[in-house]
């Protein structure tokens, strides 16, 4: 990982990979992870960080043999041979090529459902986002390779990827040379970004020799059969159809080859390409292996590595991730040369390491998104989760508020960027993109993590938790506010939620009314059109309004056109309470955007929650239908404590995801967890007093956060 800026001396930079102090071995090494793990609670997990080089840790022998191990992970292989000698604690080394969904155990949890949503650009609350330019790829690394949680974790403190709204792709980061090199991304992470438009990719890392790469994986990722097909390339394509991911990011860092394997290497390339296109994947390329076979870093798309991108037969990878050797001159004429080959200069990622340092990289910006002239290249991020790894506080607050400086800006305000500095954040440069454009639309502002589980603004759940598959459509622009007087603040809040883990929370002392931006839309609307507020005055004196734009800004940074609905006030200071406005009058106009507006009733500080907002037609809502057969398929005891598989069939009809409660003797309903899919696991089931079994039953959830009847199923405590 190249750690002396962009622009770097190619003969000192180093590769795509998490630096080191000291050489590893070639079982140990683990290239990419994402810090301590923490025990479960949708699925158990203990690792090491980065900085340690080891393999996640095992349960203690005796303990191992005493309960089994029933957790589900994210999968990962390696393309077909495995190492020599044992994995390590915790590791299981498979081979892709043996691969099948009907022998892989954990499919169920790793299977994502939500659809990858079509999404529109409305126009920019500033003058500098630009639409149809530069866009945004990331590589994040959300836990270690092995012992990676397929559906989430008994911890709040998470990378809850919020800003979707600048992504163009989402790289799930990982893989290693003691592990496996070919990671398939977890279900939460794509179900999150699909909601929001975001393809997903798995990542297949062949990593440089010193980091313990063998260039015998090189050689099984590219083999042929005596037809001449490439298998590893259809068990990719096969591996992304069945987990509902879009594509593959390919890092060839093993040096050593020739060019006989270079040009194996594109024939592959093109197979991948080929097979998966007609299921929409794509495959990224990074700039590692050059035409030679060899590995050369160039910092830019010319003759040594166009191959890979572009050859005369036509398209070979859909975009490239340009090494972070690059400088302002090689990436002009890489566009320069994009546009010859008649491909688009914006899929080219010019590659931005951020993470050490974050918003203090010094990065060339000019380089790449210059104000004064069309952008250059598009950008990808390294690691963006330093918004959370660098944190000394890593609570979900502290998170969210460093995550949208990273993105916004230091005025935490899209539509007021601050004067520029060093950081150039993406809000300033690149237009947002939003999915909401047809109804029933609802919001709880749930970010995916928390520090409990609110039901009707009520706990059912005291339990830190992190699952990004539950994650919100939130709104993309965070925070446009507009006012004549000083500006309140506006955070995603922990403290307190109507639904799920978190809450709007608008605080301060206005002296005028403020307009805080919510969500862009596409809404047709109809003379039943209803939306609807949930909300809560804390304190102070608020007046609160809603509004919706029936038609676009003029221009971007010009302000939105909002028709207003008043709404009436709290019944009490902090009671949680459901305004409903009638959107009658905008009959047969679409909304392109909706605000709340608050005005404050005196001179003294204020603070208003926004639980939840929807947009419906007012007409008999009917519960969503019940899945079916809850089933326990799998259960570890001792000593009155549990771990077990659960399983259900999908209910009728459109569902947003499902939860699963415990049943306790006192008729106390506990949440225990919820998925997009139809499996769940629970590490830690406790007996309560001496109940004969446990009982559990599954709820489907629809858009509107409306739940079904329960099926149920029980647990005999042995």
């Amino acid at each position: 990982m190249s750690d002396t800026g962009n622009g770097a001396d190619p003969r000192t930079a180093r590769p795509l990979r998490q630096a080191r102090t000291t050489p590893p071995t070639r079982r140990h090494v683990l290239a990419a992870g994402a810090g301590a793990g923490a025990s479960a609670l949708l699925c158990g997990i203990g690792a090491a960080t980065e900085a340690q080089a080891a393999p996640a840790p095992g349960p203690a022998p005796d303990a191992a043999a005493a309960v089994p191990d029933l957790a589900p992970y994210a999968s990962y292989w390696y393309p077909d041979s495995l190492p020599q000698g044992a994995p390590g604690p915790g590791i299981t080394w498979r081979s892709l090529k043996q691969w099948t969904p009907e022998s892989d155990p954990d499919l169920a949890y790793n299977t994502a459902t939500v659809p990858l949503a079509p999404r529109f650009t409305p126009v920019p609350p500033n003058a500098g986002a630009r639409a149809g330019q530069a866009r945004i790829s990331s590589l994040v690394s959300f836990g270690p390779t092995s012992r990676n949680p397929s559906q989430g974790s008994a911890t709040a403190d998470h990378y809850a990827l919020t800003h979707w709204a600048y992504l163009d792709e989402l790289v799930f980061w990982g893989g290693s040379s003691g592990e496996g090199v070919v990671l398939a991304p977890n279900a939460p992470v794509v179900d999150a970004a699909h909601r929001h438009g975001v393809p997903v990719l798995g990542n297949v890392f062949l990593p440089p020799v010193v980091y313990g790469g063998d260039l015998r994986w090189t050689r099984d990722l590219v083999q042929q059969d005596s037809l001449g097909r490439f298998p590893i390339a259809e068990k990719l394509v096969l591996v992304a159809r069945t987990y509902g991911f879009d594509g593959w990011f390919v890092n060839a860092e093993t040096d050593g080859g020739d060019s006989s394997l270079a040009a194996r290497m594109r024939a592959f390339l093109r197979a991948l390409r080929a097979a998966g296109a007609p299921y929409g994947l794509r495959t990224t390329w990074y700039d590692a292996m050059n035409s030679t076979g060899r590995v050369g870093w160039q910092g830019a798309l010319n003759a040594l590595n166009q191959e890979f991108f572009e050859d005369r037969a036509g398209r070979v990878s859909d975009t490239m991730f340009v090494d972070f050797r690059w400088t302002q001159q090689s990436l002009a004429a890489s566009g320069a040369l994009a546009d010859r080959l008649g491909r688009c200069r914006h899929e080219l990622w010019a590659a931005l390491d951020v993470e050490s340092a974050g918003w203090d990289s010094g990065v060339r910006w000019d380089a790449i998104v210059p104000r004064d002239r069309a952008h250059v290249v598009s950008f990808g991020f390294y690691r963006p989760e330093w918004t959370r790894n660098h944190l000394t506080d890593r609570s979900p607050g502290a998170f969210h508020r460093a995550d949208d400086r990273f993105w916004t800006g230091e005025s935490l305000d899209p539509a007021h960027p601050a004067p520029e500095g060093t950081w150039r954040a993406p809000a300033t440069a690149v237009a947002d993109r939003s999915t909401v454009t047809a109804l029933p639309f609802a919001c709880a502002f749930n970010t995916g993590h928390g520090e409990r589980w609110y039901e009707d603004g009520e706990v059912v759940s005291d339990t830190p938790w992190n699952h990004l598959g539950l994650q919100d459509r939130l709104p993309g622009r965070r925070w446009a506010v507009e006012t004549s007087g000083a500006r309140p603040s506006v955070t995603l809040d922990f403290a307190r939620a109507w639904r799920g883990g978190s809450s709007l929370l608008v605080s301060g002392s206005p002296t005028a009314p403020a307009v805080v931006g919510l969500h862009c839309t596409r809404l047709p609307l109809t003379a039943s059109t209803v939306l609807e507020l949930v909300h809560a005055t804390e304190s102070g004196a608020v007046t609160v309004e809603v509004g919706v734009a029936a038609r676009e800004p003029a221009a971007p940074g010009r302000p939105v056109p909002y028709t207003w609905f008043t709404t009436r006030a709290g019944s009490g200071p902090g009671a949680w309470r459901t305004s409903r406005t009638g959107l009658g009058a905008l009959a047969g106009r679409t909304a392109y955007g909706i605000a709340v507006r608050i005005t404050p009733g005196g001179s003294g500080a204020v603070s208003w929650r926004l639980g939840a907002l929807s947009v419906r037609e007012d007409t008999a809502r009917r519960r969503p239908a019940a899945p079916g057969a809850l089933t326990v398929d799998a259960s570890a005891q001792q000593d009155g404590t549990a771990s077990v598989r659960l399983s259900w069939r999908r209910a009728a009809g459109p569902v947003r995801h499902y939860e699963l409660y415990r049943l306790l003797p006192d008729g106390t309903r506990r949440f225990l967890g919820g998925t997009c899919g139809t499996a769940l696991y629970l590490p830690a089931v406790t007996r309560s007093g001496q109940e004969p079994a446990a009982v559990f039953e599954v709820r489907a959830v629809d858009e509107l956060y409306a739940t079904s009847a329960p099926a149920g199923t029980t647990l005999p405590w042995s």
